[in-house]
């Protein structure tokens, strides 16, 4: 089985349970995605699918890019990207073929990677929770980070110290969200609680990596 799929994240609603417990749930639009290209033992040195995600205009790809669309036998695709296959069933897929949500189930747990929401030049204390200053009694440096370096040794900035710069913008991976609901009809995927990224943003969506034993999943 193929581990995953690109999709976007359409927006965030609520679920209501059986119970009547009341839990916050992200909807992903998760594919549908055409398989590209294969990736062989023999001709590549391991097993893997690159798969393609939204149609794309022609004059927006390259003329090797097209080349490559045209001999998978598909449109130009937007996205590309390689996902791992389970040994020896790399065969299971042919160029053109699509792949859609229903390789996920309800109560499927997955990882979902994406671009966090950029937030701009920011502060110590909004990018790192600092606690800041004090705000009384003479304080004149009510939200700056304080000390920063030493004296004569090492006399520079310790390299990662934590301080004030570009927030956001950053690739981030949620490990172990479980799929509440699964309309493969609509290609939707619901998954509790949220995932990174505005509305609109691209998603990966892959089988958990938590738990993993050799030779499948735990």
């Amino acid at each position: 089985m193929i581990e995953g799929l690109i999709g976007r994240k359409v927006g965030m609603t609520e679920i209501f349970l059986e119970d009547g417990t009341q839990i916050p749930a992200t909807i992903i639009e998760a594919g549908p995605c055409f398989v590209v290209q294969k990736k062989n033992l023999e001709k590549d040195g391991y097993e893997a699918v690159q798969i393609g995600f939204e149609q794309a205009k022609p004059q927006r790809k390259t003329k090797p890019l097209l080349g490559h669309f045209k001999k998978a036998g598909i449109p130009p695709i937007r996205f590309l990207m390689e996902f791992e296959i389970l040994k020896g069933k790399v065969d299971d897929y042919k160029s053109g073929d699509v792949i859609k949500a229903d390789i996920f189930k309800k109560g499927d747990i997955i990882d979902v990677t994406g671009t966090s929401k950029g937030k701009g030049f920011a502060g110590a204390m909004k990018r790192h929770g600092f606690s800041g200053q004090p705000d009384s009694h003479g304080g004149m440096s009510h939200r700056k980070p304080g000390s920063i370096g030493q004296h004569s040794y090492p006399a520079r900035i310790w390299k990662g110290l934590r301080m004030p710069g570009h927030m956001g913008a950053e690739r981030v991976t949620m490990q172990g969200l479980r799929i509440i609901k699964v309309e493969p009809q609509k290609d939707i995927v619901l998954v509790k609680g949220s995932v990174p990224g505005p509305d609109g943003g691209l998603l990966i969506l892959k089988h958990t990596r938590r738990g993993r034993v050799k030779g499948g999943t735990a």
